[in-house]
């Protein structure tokens, strides 16, 4: 929560995240301020054991709802995803996606990538995350820093960009990962 604070001088419109909690993922979302999101977690006596996502959203494809906060995950819920950036090629790999039976939730670009790694992981059963993102993005034009969880791999953080910053912090026991030095600098 600290970190998302801290990325709160850059503007938002949403907040939300992902957290890993005894082998499932816990997703919750808020639009507003960081603040709104906390108080959606006020009866959360415990919150994550491992790896979690985070986001403050300043919204460039559809409107700020709730729906279209981050993280976004796919069809299955297995996957889920944050993401700075623009993917211009949306809409294309979005119609696509619809063909194949894709139930988008939001109306974000950002979704399109969490349904390109499923798709990919569905036509590929053994494939790992890593491997899965690196082939959706391949299909995507455009902009990103992104991190992606799997629930299939509880131990797994996937971090990708393109043009849009990420930084990795490593700390005793603890990697932090984030779209900018201000989050992690206390760590």
């Amino acid at each position: 929560m600290a970190g998302l604070h801290a990325l709160e001088y850059r503007g938002y419109d949403s907040a939300g995240l992902a957290v890993f909690q005894k082998g499932e993922v816990i997703c919750k979302k808020a639009v507003g301020t960081v603040v709104a999101l906390e108080e959606k977690l006020a009866d959360q006596k415990e919150l994550g054991d491992g790896i979690g996502i985070a986001h403050t959203r300043w919204a460039t494809h559809g409107g700020v709802t709730e729906a279209n906060a981050h993280p976004h995950t796919d069809c299955s819920g297995n996957i889920y995803l944050v993401h700075n950036g623009i993917i211009e090629n949306y809409k294309e790999l979005r119609e696509k996606l619809n063909q194949g039976k894709h139930q988008f939730k939001s109306e974000t670009d950002t979704e399109v990538i969490a349904h390109l790694i499923e798709k990919i992981k569905n036509e590929n059963k053994n494939i790992l995350l890593e491997e899965a993102v690196r082939l959706a993005l391949g299909k995507v034009q455009g902009t990103y820093g992104l991190v992606a969880i799997d629930k299939r791999e509880p131990e797994k953080i996937v971090a990708a960009r393109n043009f849009s910053p990420l930084i990795f912090g490593l700390g005793q026991d603890e990697f932090i990962i984030a779209s900018d030095a201000t989050p992690i600098m206390k760590f």
